[in-house]
């Protein structure tokens, strides 16, 4: 005896409603399968941040923070070398010296996002214009239009990625980290996971401040950089920023400079950046 299975009338009106819905999530978050390092890698060399064999670049994200990021300044410096920092737009309107800091010591800044949010629901507008703020502040605090965008957990939506290429941003993950985040984390430890990934031509995430990590993580991460860079150049390769990485053929965006060749700032505060709030 032929018939209908109970519910099916309902059912079937209710996923033909649902399939649109399904669609716009599937389009969001399938992008962000990229945050699996093995797929990228082998995918999407140059997402995963892949340059010359020869190079390491070293990127820090989360900053700045003004009780942590002088002390990682202090040691590049000390090491002779200079790395990209991805920042966070709320933090660059609260500290705009130490910003100003970061470049001036030859540092590049790339985009983070404006907080450390995670994308769990579709948002483009907003991915839009935090991402544009952010821009826009970096660029007004130092003088430089940033050029790379890394996302909070490297997790890179639909909505992210079209707001980092209309913005000229380009994306750049990572080929190996430390898990300096965690609090159980140690010198020893991160120098041992980044060695466990690293490569010629890799670029290795670190984090300067513990914003979104356990309190006070980010000292493993400081006291991993001496064997880090020195493994490094013991194996022939140089450590310096993405800007020197050689990933595609990018350029830095132009600035305004003084005579003496130094950004020219102007000042920010909260009160402006937030009426900065538009799409350029």
């Amino acid at each position: 005896m032929g018939g209908t299975a109970p519910g099916g009338g309902v059912a079937r009106p209710l996923a033909a409603a649902l399939a649109p819905f399904a669609v716009v999530a599937a389009a969001h978050i399938v992008p962000a399968a990229t945050w699996l390092p093995r797929f990228r890698s082998a995918c999407l060399p140059r997402l995963a941040g892949l340059g010359r064999p020869g190079h390491v670049a070293l990127t820090f994200d989360d900053g700045p923070d003004p009780e942590s990021t002088p002390r990682f300044l202090d040691e590049l410096d000390r090491l002779g070398v200079r790395a990209t920092f991805f920042v966070l737009g709320e933090a660059v309107v609260r500290h705009p010296e130490l910003t100003r800091d970061i470049a001036g010591r030859g540092h590049e800044l790339g985009v983070h996002g404006w907080t450390h949010s995670r994308p769990w629901l579709p948002a483009p507008g907003r991915d839009l214009r935090e991402t544009a703020l952010t821009v826009r502040v970096v660029q007004d605090v130092t003088g430089r239009r940033p050029v790379w965008y890394r996302p909070p957990y490297g997790i890179l939506t639909a909505g992210r990625w079209a707001a980092a290429r209309r913005l000229g941003l380009r994306p750049v993950l990572w080929t190996a980290w430390g898990r300096d985040w965690t609090a159980e984390a140690t010198p020893a430890s991160v120098r041992a996971t980044v060695g466990a990934d690293l490569r010629g031509g890799g670029t290795v995430l670190l984090h300067d401040c513990d914003r979104a990590s356990a309190p006070g993580c980010w000292r493993s991460a400081l006291g991993a950089l001496p064997g880090l860079v020195t493994a490094c150049r013991d194996a022939g390769r140089e450590v310096g920023p993405l800007t020197e990485h050689g990933v595609g053929n990018d350029r830095p965006a132009r600035h305004d400079t003084r005579r003496t060749g130094r950004p020219r700032p102007r000042r920010l505060t909260p009160a402006s950046a937030a009426a900065a709030d538009t799409c350029p």
